[in-house]
């Protein structure tokens, strides 16, 4: 069986070191900075092209500088994925049935 590098001994790389496997794009940072980001660029649009409402939020264009706080929140969840990504197990070994957890047991049958 090979790994993702192609060697038959799944060492990783050529000098010996093995390779880390991050979780890229399914990190949960990325779907949040995603989401966050849409709704930071649907907020900024409502503050330039929508109505602003002035009389209501004390003179303030409460929809950009949300959608501009957003963004920079957005931003900064991406940044985070990226510098510090997580790093996921080659392998995990099995557990063998607990007693004490409370999910159904194996069944030693054919079943």
């Amino acid at each position: 069986m090979t790994d993702n590098t192609g060697r038959p001994d799944g060492s990783g790389q050529a000098d010996g070191r093995t390779r880390r496997h991050t979780a890229g794009a399914f990190d949960i940072r990325n779907f949040i900075g995603g989401l966050i980001g849409i709704y930071g660029i649907i907020l900024v649009l409502m503050g330039l092209f929508g109505e602003q409402s002035l009389d209501k939020t004390g003179g303030v264009n409460a929809n950009l500088w949300a959608g501009l706080i957003m963004l920079v929140g957005a931003a900064a969840f991406m940044v985070w994925a990226r510098l510090r990504p997580i790093v996921v197990p080659d392998h995990v070994d099995a557990y063998d049935d607990d007693p004490t957890r409370p999910a159904p047991k194996r069944r030693t049958g054919g079943h």
